[in-house]
């Protein structure tokens, strides 16, 4: 538990300073810190307790999606709708897959995704952005723990190749050789593992693929998709119902983000990337990681490229970047005011500084001023 709060202090510390030199786009706020909205000298309607600006936001905005970004939505929304009063952010947490598929269906104003949209995805996207085409801007990022419940062991070190044997079935028991040899002086049970993944697809799923497809390619044979693919093993709906199910099965494994590992206390694996010493699952290791992203998105569409095979020190490899779908022209006009405003808030400054607060690390600077770019031009 000491372990674990240092390591969320440190990573609260070191996303304050990832964030100091961003561009910053939330208003000046007013003085007057009365209940509502304030006008500010450009005539923009902001928040006085927070900065934040409403604008024309109002009404209810409906979105769904990627349950990996739920605990840092919850924040933004409760921060934005105490700023802008009268305005309803419902935001539903399920997966990325049933998000993609309600944006593409015209119910939510905008969908959360940790994997960018496939070809055929943006192409269903042009029926509903009449305009343009849906887009993805990366807004949260951070570690994919692998989080496990095995009574008398409090630390554990395992590497891409036994994560992949363990996932697909091939290593059965806690005292596998393998693992023993990852894990020296460790007292192992001769317990069996019982692995558990989502049951639905899930853009955590699919990150959690290609980390074990481009480190242990001879150990895991699937296609990175959002659907389980490997057989055996157990699933559970959702992050939240996975890490339940770790938390509470001794002898158990599982992946989740790890905002829910440090919600419920539940001890994550640190990866063996083949550098000087195992990689502890934080904010702090995974901004490590995701700063060395590159864009492989063309136009407004900001889709990054993330390397999962980084030996760079300090560097947690295991990462997601989730994404907020939107069109990038042609959003519907009761909603467009809503979104630009909330997605301004959410991808500021103050936006992203919570993120490091609830275990997730801010978008790297350079590439969160295009985001911010981006969500200026959204017609």
């Amino acid at each position: 538990m000491k372990l674990q709060r240092k390591n969320r202090l440190r990573a609260t510390a070191l996303g304050a300073l990832a964030v100091s030199s961003a561009l910053v786009l939330t208003a000046c706020g007013s003085d007057n810190n009365s209940g509502g909205g304030s006008t500010g000298g450009s005539g923009e309607k902001t928040s006085a307790a927070s900065n934040i600006k409403c604008d024309d936001a109002k009404g209810q905005l409906l979105a769904s999606g990627s349950s990996a970004q739920k605990n840092a939505m919850d924040l933004w929304v409760k921060d934005y709708m105490a700023g802008c009063k009268g305005v309803e952010i419902n935001y539903k947490s399920s997966s990325s897959g049933e998000g993609i598929i309600a944006f593409n269906q015209g119910t939510v104003g905008f969908a959360g995704s940790d994997s960018a949209l496939k070809p055929e995805e943006v192409a269903d996207s042009k029926k509903i952005c009449k305009t343009g085409q849906g887009i993805n801007l990366p807004m949260v990022g951070g570690p994919i723990a692998i989080g496990f419940h095995l009574e008398g062991v409090d630390s554990l070190t395992l590497d891409a190749p036994t994560l992949a044997k363990i996932f697909d079935g091939k290593i059965k028991k806690w005292n596998d050789p393998a693992i023993a040899k990852l894990n020296s002086g460790a007292k192992l049970p001769d317990k069996a593992i019982q692995a558990f993944h989502r049951s639905e697809d899930s853009g955590t799923t699919q990150n959690l693929g290609k980390y074990l497809a481009a480190t242990a390619p001879n150990d895991w044979k699937y296609e990175p998709e959002k659907k389980w693919p490997a057989p055996g093993g157990q699933a559970a709906s959702g992050s939240a119902g996975v890490a339940a199910q770790v938390k509470q099965v001794d002898g158990s494994i599982g992946y989740f983000e790890l905002s829910y590992a440090s919600s419920q206390s539940i001890s994550t694996v640190d990866i063996n990337t083949g550098g000087s010493t195992p990689v502890k699952a934080s904010s702090e290791n995974a901004s490590k990681a995701i700063a060395a992203a590159k864009i492989k998105g063309t136009g407004k569409d900001l889709a990054l490229d993330l390397d999962y095979t980084t030996k760079a020190e300090g560097a947690y490899p295991i990462v997601l970047v989730t994404y907020e779908v939107v069109c990038d022209t042609g959003n519907k006009p009761e909603t467009l005011s809503t979104v630009k405003s909330f997605l301004n808030y959410t991808a500021s400054d103050e936006g992203q500084k919570v993120l490091t607060d609830a275990g997730y690390a801010p978008i790297p600077t350079e590439i969160n001023a295009k985001v911010r770019e981006t969500i200026a031009s959204l017609s």
